[in-house]
């Protein structure tokens, strides 16, 4: 019979001395006498990490130069490690089996701790997946927890550095005023033969001044962990929510498609037309037709997928198809004489999911072999460079429990052992990732969707370059706000881990005759339409359109060719801490002869807001005059001394580009994106009373730029038509072909 951990209930006699560890940032300290272990900031001497509880506990412990190895009974051990400067204590469990027989471990719970800020509990937040939530409030968190302090941002970051078996959560709670924390690790099934041991997931510790901070430090170690290099990223059509020509559109529509998108929007961003479910054959119980490897002779695309696909790719475009790699339909005829190509739950009965469909065993063979013959089959027969995958959780053969956030007991692990015994199911389904890259090669774009059908899927942390990190389109009745929920949560993620995917922004206008009729054909306003797609463009997140293009409304069309294109800035939420969901970011991009900054505001909301922040906590620098200019309004506001506050209109945003008050003229903006010359400008510079530099304009497109004039200074004249106003001269660009082009304006300083 099986055992569990019970055989590590034992300990041996405790240590005769204390262990401790220290790097130039943190100190790590193992008490024999309560047998915990305490982390502090060495600048400032807190404690952040108090009494961490290990289980198992601890039979001896042993300090080498970076590392505490505590050994426990039955020959697991317990490493605390400090790598280099790092500002995170690395803690890994090895856990030896020292039974006679196979163990089946469930779950396991490597460590509890008190977090220690100067705050009281009751003022503290945590923020997880869940979104921000007082600490005895929150669910549980899957991957990463922060605790943190509103007032200060400073705070506590927990993360799993690795998700290669397991799933890792986190749960928070309060004792004596005192906030706790339980890291968890969820195995489904991990089995180790006798004698054999197995390396746990590492768990990472660290405090900031700014915990936002340490979540993208905490990213960024994931990003080294696993050796990440996301492929580049191009705004993306999908034809799931179009109005026309909607789910998979069809071979007519698609090509039309792409030579609109080629040429009014490839120019501005947008690179990729996918088609979504309902292109591919089989029968349709519980969910999507599930006959991957073949097209309906009698749907949208008769002639097959490789026509379109060459189509779209003569236009300079990729193609795209969804697809749901990892499970079938066990009742499917096709699948008679193969059900054990299918995971088993507990009672024996086929691992069926709602939608989903069923698991499959991606231990087995020959499931290996019909994943890597279909992903080859798009790639190298149909020309597919772009795979939209969903449904990704059966692969870990686990529940759909949409809409997940927080954690949700999902049954983790009700089936029986997979054709490879050993393999864990977050094992599994990693595996068979790795298999579609192997398959596919690696010029294709992997789309990861959705993790809101089960965090589980955050285990492909390494393995995709894009995940849907919310559910569909208004899936929780949050509208608009759907997609920004959860980008703004998981921001730090972004560009780090993979490119965040909150799902399309819609433009569309409405032609209905009634604001009940319009509101069913997901029409939006045009200030909701640049709310929604100015958020992806200023947090830099993954765009995606889903409206039928050729139909947009010049006004609507303009606000795509605003956002698409994504920038490389740094974006933050300025109040990640304070709102649940956040209202201002701020992009800053250093990277050029000059610094600039923009400010988004978001207006949520069906009310008017007024949104602002200090100079200081929204990263700027509070000694400085800031210029100031609104993108949508187009026009220029009042200088910016100490605080910015606006008042922002229902369902709508202002983005402002600001720049800090020179002796000289500067350009503060430019209309070619909403980000305002952080896509667009490069080499500015001023010298001898001339400002100059670099742009790249958009064929048939009228390009601004945006010069402010402070007082003391006169504009004499420009390498293009210009015009002038109090404080600002604009000057046109324009070209008949995309490129980049040099500019000047001279000015001359007025006489005292």
């Amino acid at each position: 019979m099986k055992k569990t951990l019970a055989f590590l209930a034992f300990l041996a006699p405790a240590a005769l001395y204390a262990a401790q560890i220290e790097n130039k940032i943190l100190t790590v300290k193992f008490d024999d006498a309560t047998q915990t272990f305490s982390v502090a900031s060495r600048e400032t001497g807190r404690t952040f990490v108090a009494s961490a509880r290990l289980e198992g506990g601890a039979a001896s412990a042993n300090t080498g130069r970076r590392e505490i190895i505590i050994a426990q009974a039955g020959g697991s051990t317990v490493t605390l490690e400090l790598r280099g400067n790092e500002p995170f204590l690395f803690i890994t469990r090895e856990l030896r089996n020292a039974d006679i027989n196979t163990v089946d471990i469930r779950r396991v719970t490597p460590i509890s701790f008190t977090v220690g800020l100067e705050a009281p509990a009751e003022n503290l937040r945590t923020l997880g997946t869940g979104g921000l939530l007082a600490p005895d409030k929150n669910p549980g968190s899957y991957l990463f927890l922060a605790c943190a302090d509103p007032a200060t941002r400073h705070g506590v970051v927990a993360g799993w550095l690795t998700e290669d078996r397991g799933s890792g959560v986190f749960f928070s709670s309060v004792t004596n005023g005192r906030v706790q924390v339980t890291a968890r690790i969820d195995y489904g099934h991990l089995r180790i033969p006798p004698g054999n041991s197995a390396v746990l997931e590492t768990l990472v510790l660290g405090y900031f001044d700014d915990a936002r901070l340490g979540l993208e430090q905490y990213a960024d170690a994931i990003r080294k962990q696993y050796n990440i290099h996301l492929r580049e990223p191009s705004a993306v059509y999908c034809s799931w929510y179009a109005e026309k020509h909607g789910q998979a559109g069809d071979e007519k529509s698609t090509v039309e498609l792409a030579k609109f998108v080629a040429k009014e929007l490839k120019p501005f961003g947008l690179g990729v037309v996918q088609i979504d479910d309902e292109w591919q054959d089989g029968p349709k119980p519980n969910g999507p037709r599930r006959g991957f490897d073949r097209v309906r002779t009698n749907g949208p695309y008769a002639h097959g997928i490789a026509p379109v696909a060459a189509a779209v790719e003569k236009e300079g475009l990729t193609f795209g198809l969804w697809w749901l790699p990892f499970a079938r339909n066990y009742q499917d005829p096709e699948y008679q004489d193969r059900q054990d190509w299918f995971v088993k739950r507990d009672n024996g009965k086929p691992f069926d999911t709602a939608w989903g469909g069923t698991c499959l065993d991606l231990t087995h063979p020959d499931v290996q072999a019909q994943l890597t013959r279909i992903a080859r089959l798009y790639r190298h027969d149909w020309g597919v460079k772009y795979y939209k995958m969903d449904g990704l959780w059966t692969g870990a053969a686990c529940e759909q429990i949409y809409v997940n956030d927080g954690y949700k007991d999902d049954h983790f692990g009700n089936n029986q052992p997979f054709h490879n015994p050993l393999v864990s199911n977050v094992e599994s389904y990693r595996n068979g990732l790795k298999l579609l890259r192997l398959a596919a090669g690696d010029d294709v774009f992997f789309s990861g969707c959705c993790i809101a059908q089960n965090m589980r899927e955050l285990s492909a942390i390494g393995l995709v370059d894009s995940m849907r990190i919310g559910p569909d389109y208004n899936a929780d009745k949050q509208g608009i706000r759907t997609g920004p929920i959860r980008g703004s949560r998981l921001y730090f993620l972004n560009g780090r881990v993979w490119w965040n995917d909150p799902d399309p922004a819609k433009v569309r206008a409405s032609h209905a005759a009634s604001s009940a009729d319009a509101a069913a054909t997901g029409a939006v306003t045009l200030e909701a339409a640049r709310l929604g797609a100015s958020w992806v463009a200023i947090a830099g997140q993954f765009f995606l359109v889903s409206d039928w293009l050729p139909d947009l409304p010049a006004g609507r069309l303009d606000v795509l060719k605003r956002t698409v294109q994504m920038h490389h800035a740094t974006a933050r939420p300025v109040d990640y801490f304070d709102n649940f969901l956040p209202t201002t970011w701020l992009v800053t991009a250093t990277n050029g002869t000059v610094r600039r900054d923009v400010i988004g505001l978001f207006n949520w909301n069906t009310n008017t807001q007024t949104l602002g922040a200090t100079l200081g906590k929204s990263g700027l620098d509070p000694a400085r005059t800031y210029y100031a200019f609104d993108f949508w309004g187009n026009s220029l506001l009042p200088d910016i001394t100490n605080s910015f506050a606006y008042a922002v209109p229902p369902t709508s945003c202002k983005i402002i580009a600001v720049r800090a008050a020179e002796c000289h003229p500067v350009l503060l903006s430019t209309s070619r994106h909403v980000t305002q010359g952080i896509v667009d400008v490069t080499g500015e510079k001023w010298s001898g009373n001339t400002l100059s530099g670099v742009s790249q304009v958009i064929a048939g497109d009228a390009y601004e730029l945006r010069i402010r004039v402070p007082a003391g200074w006169k504009f004499d004249s420009a390498s293009a038509p210009a015009t002038e106003s109090p404080g600002l001269v604009r000057i046109t660009l324009r070209s008949d072909k995309t490129q980049k082009m040099k500019w000047s304006a001279s000015f001359r300083p007025l006489p005292n």
